[in-house]
């Protein structure tokens, strides 16, 4: 299989893209673990997929990612998929309501990175996850548009940094997963069939669609710095 005896490990794994990409390496052989907010959760989503590793972690907390990381020996690719937004103005809530998904971005990465890094093995490869919002920013969802642009810029500037391991992103558009159930709560449906009549494709993308994306960016030895997008094309209308 295409990653058979590839250890591979993702950060969120326990819901949407996360999840998606999980089933898919796992499908290729690929050895994966999985990360959660909590273990309930993350059990749950462990035994949709087989028999894997799951276990909870917040990688805002640099000591508790340290803990997580240490016992693996040989990694070959770090997925993040772990992210989250928050709507309303500028001016609303605290200013530390809105840093947390930012704080989640920036700081996740940071800690994921000082704690895996030393330990892929050539070939190897972190990818962020990024997403529309950088290139076509929406009112009343600033957040999002900093969130998403940190981890871009991130996967190109270590790409630099800390070459010859290897840093891309993926950027998914408006993407049929339970992030929207928090998001949009009742209006959800009706959202997001609204913006799916304004791509170009007609349709909002599946987890899986974006998985794949992110496989590919695993496996692709000549890759890095790289940002793929996945957004119906969204960012041409």
């Amino acid at each position: 299989m295409v990653l058979s005896n590839k250890n591979i490990v993702i950060i969120g794994g326990s819901s949407g893209i996360g999840l998606a990409t999980a089933q898919l390496a796992y499908q290729q052989g690929a050895t994966v673990t999985i990360t959660g907010t909590s273990t309930a959760t993350v059990q749950q989503a462990a035994q949709r997929i087989g028999p894997i590793a799951a276990y909870p972690l917040d990688i805002t907390d640099e000591q508790a990612v340290h803990q997580f990381f240490d016992p693996f020996t040989d990694l070959d690719h770090v997925f993040i998929a772990a992210g989250g937004t928050k709507l309303g103005s500028i001016f609303e809530g605290t200013v530390a309501d809105h840093a947390m998904p930012i704080q989640l971005r920036l700081l996740g990465i940071i800690h994921v990175v000082r704690a895996a890094a030393h330990k892929l093995r050539p070939g190897g490869s972190f990818t962020f996850t990024g997403g529309l919002s950088t290139d076509r920013p929406v009112s009343g969802a600033w957040v999002s548009g900093i969130a998403t642009a940190i981890a871009e810029q991130m996967a190109r500037v270590l790409a630099l940094d800390l070459a010859p391991i290897r840093f891309n992103a993926v950027s998914p558009g408006y993407t049929d997963t339970p992030m929207w159930d928090r998001v949009l709560g009742d209006q959800r449906e009706q959202v997001l069939a609204r913006v799916a009549q304004t791509l170009p494709v007609k349709r909002i993308a599946k987890p899986g669609e974006v998985a794949r994306a992110v496989l590919f960016l695993m496996q692709n030895e000549s890759v890095t710095g790289e940002v793929i997008h996945v957004d119906g094309g969204a960012r041409l209308v």
